[in-house]
């Protein structure tokens, strides 16, 4: 996915919620690395709520999810997802990253998406820990996105729940990859 085609995601869930909009899913990093490395932007989707009206998110996956014209159209979508998705450290909401985006009619100004801060979501990809999860977060460390210093002391704001299995799979990935 391209810095545009998140951006125009953006639009046009905002467009449907009439909210700023919130990004948890990988694509989150495009926000503070527009150029970030192809290999973390292979998801065909944004996972997204409205900030405001997080409950709205189904109107979202209605209209533009998964299989909806919108994807068949373009390629890519949107998962309408809630604030309890990500296993993220506490705080996390706090340290959103700011990026407004042009509205879907350029006199209308400005749409703003709210995106899960990269250190924040490297932390929540450990924590859910699927295969292409531990893709993403190798690449985020090998690309210098995130410290490796930072993710072991934001660990211990997880929920207290998956604190060790996430340590155990960041010094995983240490063990594997020297240097990093």
């Amino acid at each position: 996915m391209t810095r545009d085609e998140f951006e125009h995601v953006i639009r046009a869930a905002a467009d449907i919620t009439k909210d700023d909009i919130v990004v948890v899913g990988s694509q989150a990093v495009l926000a503070q690395y527009p150029d970030a490395p192809a290999a973390l932007l292979v998801s065909l989707e944004v996972d997204v709520y409205p900030r405001s009206n997080p409950e709205k998110a189904i109107e979202i996956d209605g209209a533009m999810g998964d299989g909806s014209p919108f994807h068949e159209t373009f390629g890519y979508y949107a998962h309408g997802v809630g604030p309890e998705t990500p296993v993220a450290p506490a705080g996390w909401q706090e340290r959103l990253i700011r990026i407004d985006v042009p509205a879907v009619l350029p006199k209308s100004g400005t749409v703003t998406a709210w995106c899960l801060e990269v250190h924040d979501l490297v932390l929540a990809k450990l924590a859910a820990g699927r295969p292409h999860d531990f893709v993403f977060v190798e690449e985020a460390v090998r690309a210098g996105l995130v410290g490796v210093a930072r993710l072991l002391h934001g660990i211990e704001a997880l929920p207290e729940s998956h604190r060790e299995l996430t340590r155990d799979r960041l010094q995983g990935l240490i063990r594997r990859c020297p240097g990093v």
